[in-house]
């Protein structure tokens, strides 16, 4: 009766399985992790229904849930090469080249006749010579020469067939912004001189501002919220276009990832930042997991800075990433942080104002949590399923707003279906503005809109719009491009 059990669960889990990749060709990828998991608890000794799910995790950026499953593969079968192949490109999007390295190493061993496992172990290699000669020509942090001190946009001359948008002078105009939205919209790019001086007139802002920048909304006045754009300018674009330009009368909060993904990253980059020269209080800007040169170095940014301006934009965004702010607070109620909350209770608003946020952001504390975290349905907390940071519930998020005579957390990070989503008994909003991200996700995407005195969340959402055929991640790293 037993084997007739066993054998029944065996061909449910095979169904199930099949559901579970069906859902993944729709890129359907939430759907496709719960069928993988039912396929798991009929038969958790399937080697490929832990790779598979680790695969639909890695779609959905969740590394560090796609490094124990497909952990779990190689322990059921440590000759099964697909178990070290996910696992490696889990690695691989987290920037573990070294990780990745030794399980790509493994998949050669076991298949040394796969050219694509040959390919991919080449690329990888590769990143690990990088890298380790980067680290030995690395200068110590206290020993660096700050990139836009050596820069002086105004000796840099404008060539008379130059037929973009200029700056005529030292400020920034909306006739000028106008002007340079339409030529990037026409594929047209800024001549260097102006991105330099946007760049570094931003640079000045932003270094003046405290890790954690209050905000005041007047009676009477509005304030709107975006989540992550990640380098999808003709959504950013859209985004205008339903909710106006940022002016002092009509303010926005960026709240991080900028970059990365998508291919339009540097037009969405000088957008934000030659809003933020013209007039500061019209967008404030908060610091991501993106604005970091591991990220940018893996998913595209880097690659795209270098064709589109060059090497020494690289380290000058490098460094102004450095400088954004980590969170916000409006009208002394609303947090608004990128990824999420602490490992620990007791964080007051005065410790976030107090965090050094001058630098690279490191693996752990408040600084990398507040980039990385993300909120959990059940109360406590847990691991991170993107292998950084960590989970929280809905216990936490109260008790931080309690702590700090708060009453609403919105954050990002995290790409949801409606483009929003409320959690923790409606104390915590997540809003994503990347709509049908990275070209298949189908996602809508969205911003939250508060009007003073009572900043009562009015949330919009709106779809994805045609852009120019360029694919995202264009720029990425030749062995990013490859698992995409």
């Amino acid at each position: 009766m037993e084997t007739k059990n066993e054998n029944s669960n065996v061909s449910r889990a095979e169904e199930m399985k099949n559901q579970a990749n069906e859902a993944f060709k729709g890129h359907k990828f939430s759907q496709a992790i719960d069928l993988y998991t039912q396929a798991i608890e009929l038969n958790g000794n399937n080697a490929v229904y832990w790779a598979n799910r680790a695969f639909a995790h890695t779609k959905l950026e969740e590394y560090g849930s796609a490094i124990q499953d497909a952990s779990k593969a190689i322990e059921i079968d440590p000759k099964y090469s697909k178990g070290y192949y996910r696992r490696g490109a889990a690695y691989l999007a987290m920037g573990k080249f070294k990780d990745a390295l030794k399980d790509f190493q493994q998949v050669k061993r076991i298949s040394p006749n796969d050219p694509d496992a040959t390919r991919k172990l080449k690329e990888c290699e590769k990143a690990v010579m990088k890298l380790k000669f980067e680290e030995a020509i690395s200068v110590p942090v206290s020993e660096k020469i700050s990139v836009a001190e050596s820069i002086d946009f105004h000796t840099i001359e404008v060539e008379s067939q130059y037929s973009g948008a200029r700056i005529e002078g030292e400020e920034v105009t909306l006739d000028f912004v106008k002007q340079m939205l339409e030529d990037f919209k026409n594929q047209k790019t800024l001549h260097k001189r102006y991105a330099y001086q946007i760049v570094l007139q931003t640079r000045k802002i932003l270094q003046a501002l405290p890790s954690l920048v209050d905000i005041s909304v007047p009676n009477g006045k509005h304030f709107t919220v975006c989540g992550d754009v990640h380098g999808q300018f003709y959504d950013l674009l859209n985004i205008f276009e339903l909710n106006g330009l940022p002016s002092e009368e009509n303010p926005y909060l960026f709240n991080g990832d900028f970059v990365d993904r998508g291919s339009f990253s540097v037009e969405i980059i000088l957008t934000l930042f030659a809003f933020k020269s013209m007039c500061p209080s019209s967008i404030y800007l908060a610091r991501g997991n993106h604005e970091s040169k591991s990220m940018n170095k893996i998913y595209g940014f880097e690659g795209e800075v270098r064709s589109k301006l060059s090497e020494k934009f690289v380290e000058l965004f490098a460094e102004v990433f450095c400088y954004l702010p980590l969170a916000h607070v409006i009208n002394e109620k609303i947090f608004v942080v990128h990824g999420g909350l602490f490992s620990v209770d007791g964080v007051k608003l005065s410790d976030i104002r107090a965090i050094d946020r001058f630098c690279e952001p490191p693996e752990e504390g408040l600084m990398c949590e507040l980039l990385w975290s993300d909120p959990q349905p059940l109360p406590g907390r847990g691991p991170s399923k993107r292998g950084v940071g960590l989970s929280f519930g809905g216990d936490v998020t109260k008790r931080f707003l309690e702590d700090n005579n708060l009453d609403l957390v919105v954050r990002s990070h995290e790409v949801k279906d409606e483009g929003y989503e409320v959690d923790h008994d409606g104390k915590l909003i997540t809003v994503f503005s990347a709509p049908n991200y990275c070209d298949q996700m189908g996602n809508k995407g969205a911003f939250i809109r508060f009007e003073a005195p009572d900043m009562k969340p009015n949330i919009v959402t709106f779809t994805a719009v045609p852009h120019p055929d360029v694919k995202p991640m264009a720029y990425a790293s030749n062995f990013m491009r490859m698992f995409n």
